[in-house]
């Protein structure tokens, strides 16, 4: 079947102007609430090197990534899959500040594949990073900017699902697997494969200090068990230590723990999270700890973050549609013209009345129009 012109690629699609209205204005009131947490705003380019873009994620941003070749240098380019690397490298390289750097960013990223059967290949990224403070107290401040966001977008926070990286990876190495063996039980525990799970230790028994994970899960009382379920040693009271101080900061916030999540193998050290919404399925928010992948750019640096879709956000909001538009003469004298730019100083969208095209305006979304009565210019409702 020859497909039409007109027709895009799969989970590709245009945003049309009511979404489009609602997706700016989300925008904006997002990038201004980072702004009054002290986020700076930066617009990275869509394309980079492909090894930089790749760089600290392991195999899954590369197998993410579209890619072709330089005609100017022949080397390859990536168009950008995730953000976050970008930030990396602009906090890494290019600021190359001494103390705390906080940034923020929108745009588009392009996935070869989509996450899901119902996601979108071109999400909308819009996220926040927080580099130079290897301490707890910037993943408490990155967990309340999440759930302010989401509060601001109208999408009800029913839980933010919290894990640790350095938690698996510290049993891991407790229990001596190399890093084969490690990228296997990974993918176990990803599953939620229990039966997997046994015969891998079962294979490997010192591996069995990692058994009670996938059944550590639930609120705050969970990490008080894993305390005395899990090998005593240093990095594995750290890591617990750490999710017990969110429990205990955090207690406003719909907070989760789950010891076997481990979301960004490759690529995360610390806590990781995932938001949920009681209207979607999927995660609405992701982030987490990731200290080590400004090391590719030469320039190692705590760091930690968490990015949205505003795809996703938009359609989970319960935001009010606006007000329609006004529809006025497209010629008047200097009252007219008065009246229009009082109109639009207010925040009304005000469109001129073209000749020749009665009765369409109501499509392009005018309610009302601007007439001279009584001796002034009023708005009445159109058709009136």
């Amino acid at each position: 079947m020859v497909m039409p012109r007109w027709a895009l690629p799969e989970h590709f699609e245009d945003v049309l102007p009511a979404e489009a209205q609602r997706m700016e204005r989300l925008r904006r009131v997002l990038l201004d609430e980072f702004r009054l947490h002290g986020f700076q705003l930066v617009i990275p380019p869509s394309v980079e090197h492909m090894d930089a873009l790749a760089s600290g994620t392991g195999h899954d941003m590369d197998d993410s990534t579209w890619k072709f070749v330089d005609r100017i240098s022949g080397r390859t380019l990536g168009l950008r899959a995730d953000m976050t690397p970008q930030m990396t490298r602009i906090d890494a390289h290019v600021l190359n500040r001494r103390g705390v750097t906080r940034l923020c960013y929108a745009g588009a990223v392009v996935h070869t594949m989509p996450r899901s059967m119902t996601a979108s290949r071109e999400p909308l990224q819009i996220g926040a990073e927080l580099f130079g403070h290897a301490g707890i107290e910037a993943d408490v401040e990155v967990l309340r900017l999440v759930a302010r966001s989401l509060q601001l977008a109208g999408a009800r926070t029913v839980r933010i699902d919290i894990g640790h990286m350095g938690l698996f990876r510290a049993l891991a190495s407790h229990a001596g697997l190399d890093a084969a063996a490690e990228e296997v039980l990974y993918a176990i525990l990803q599953a939620k494969d229990v039966p997997a799970l046994r015969e891998f230790v079962a294979a490997r028994p010192a591996a069995a200090v990692l058994l009670p994970l996938p059944g550590l899960y639930g609120g705050a009382d969970v990490l008080v068990r894993a305390m005395g379920e899990l090998p005593d040693v240093p990095a594995v009271r750290d890591a617990l230590g750490e999710l017990l101080h969110l429990a205990k900061h955090l207690p406003d916030l719909p907070l989760s723990f789950d010891l076997a999540d481990l979301r960004g193998y490759h690529y995360h050290t610390g806590i990781v999270f995932a938001a949920y919404s009681g209207r979607s399925p999927a995660a609405v928010a992701l982030g987490g700890r990731y200290n080590e992948v400004g090391k590719a750019f030469g320039r190692a640096r705590p760091a930690t973050g968490f990015s949205m879709d505003l795809r996703d956000l938009i359609r989970l909001g319960q935001e009010a549609l606006p007000a329609g538009a006004v529809l006025a003469p497209c010629e008047g004298d200097a009252v007219l013209q008065a009246a229009v730019a009082a109109l639009r100083t207010q925040g009304e969208i005000v469109m001129s009345e073209l000749p020749g095209h009665a009765g369409s305006w109501r499509e392009a979304g005018c309610d009302r129009r601007l007439e001279w009565k009584d001796g002034a210019w009023r708005v009445v409702p159109l058709g009136e």
